[in-house]
């Protein structure tokens, strides 16, 4: 974390860049934020990175790119992917961004310590492997490995996408099959996808967590904050509308979600949000052929041009 702080210190000084956007020091040690830094002092007192900095910063430089001067930018692996997309989608300006790849051994999930049976939790330490746990109870342990956001054991890979330099070294932590959920869930019988997903949504209280932090949903205004359609409001008697959010949001992000996971990370329900993008980046890898948003900046995606391959419109195209 050092080299960071001390390189970002230096492109502020030299006036490379004038701010620093990285992750600040939460009021717990698992719960850092994404944040502005304009002084060395400040990154000095209130700059972290570990584990516990999952937080996606891609879709903070749309704001940032329309402030005066650079903005350097820490981005993990996975981030790149978000940033190139914002690129190829005219939603950033790389010509404002100094960006900084960071290294990356997998990114941990509190929740998964916390499922673990670890109460009282005071303080959580890296060391190497593993986690050193202080609880209001003793003192515990528990592996770095299995401590894992859901989307690091599917990552896509360590290598940064797009970068101005790198500070420190990655680890694969790839460990499942990417779309093995997805399949389990397409073997159920409709009534079975029925349950499972009326059961998962229900816990919805329509924060718009998922929404906000998703670098795909970049619209200025979005369609659910018109009060014209009554579609504001947080909380629901007709879970309908619930539903009717997540999905349209689904096919609002297809062919663009570059798979980041950040709306389960975030959701407080611990709803399992990236199964409907998932579901569709399956299907369009079928349908289309591979592809994976953000792996390059320059490549089309497969819902924005034609080609007389495509499956036909309202046809069920049979799965090779």
């Amino acid at each position: 974390m050092q080299k960071i702080v001390e390189r970002a210190k230096e492109l502020l000084a030299d006036g490379t860049v004038n701010r620093v956007l990285g992750w600040k020091k939460g009021d717990m040690c698992f719960n850092p934020e994404p944040a502005f830094f304009e002084t060395a002092e400040d990154l000095d007192e209130n700059f972290v990175y570990g584990g516990f900095c999952g937080a996606n910063l891609s879709k903070y430089m749309i704001d940032a790119s329309k402030l005066e001067g650079k903005t350097l930018v820490l981005l993990k692996p996975c981030d790149t992917y978000s940033f190139n997309q914002l690129i190829n989608e005219h939603r950033v300006d790389r010509e404002k961004a100094y960006i900084i790849g960071v290294g990356c051994k997998g990114k941990l999930n509190i929740e998964t310590i916390k499922q673990s049976g670890v109460k009282g939790i005071l303080n959580i330490t890296e060391n190497g492997d593993m986690l050193n746990i202080e609880t209001l109870y003793g003192n515990t342990e528990m592996k770095y490995s299995d401590a894992l956001l859901e989307r690091c054991h599917v990552c896509k890979g360590k290598e940064h996408k797009i970068y101005d330099e790198l500070i420190g070294e990655s680890q694969d932590t790839s460990d499942r099959e990417r779309f093995a959920e997805v399949e389990k869930i397409e073997k159920m019988s409709p009534e079975e996808k029925f349950a499972f997903f009326q059961k998962e949504l229900s816990k919805c209280i329509r924060c718009n967590a998922c929404r906000n932090v998703c670098p795909a949903c970049s619209c200025r205004k979005c369609v659910f904050d018109s009060t014209k359609f009554d579609s504001s409001q947080k909380a629901n008697t007709d879970s309908f509308e619930e539903k009717m959010f997540h999905i349209i949001r689904a096919f609002h992000v297809a062919g663009r979600c570059t798979d980041c996971g950040e709306c389960s990370r975030v959701c407080p329900q611990g709803i399992p949000l990236h199964l409907f993008n998932r579901k569709f980046i399956k299907d369009i890898n079928e349908f289309y052929g591979e592809y994976q948003a953000g792996a390059d900046v320059d490549a089309k995606g497969p819902l924005t041009e034609y080609t007389f391959g495509d499956c036909e419109p309202s046809i069920v195209k049979e799965r090779g």
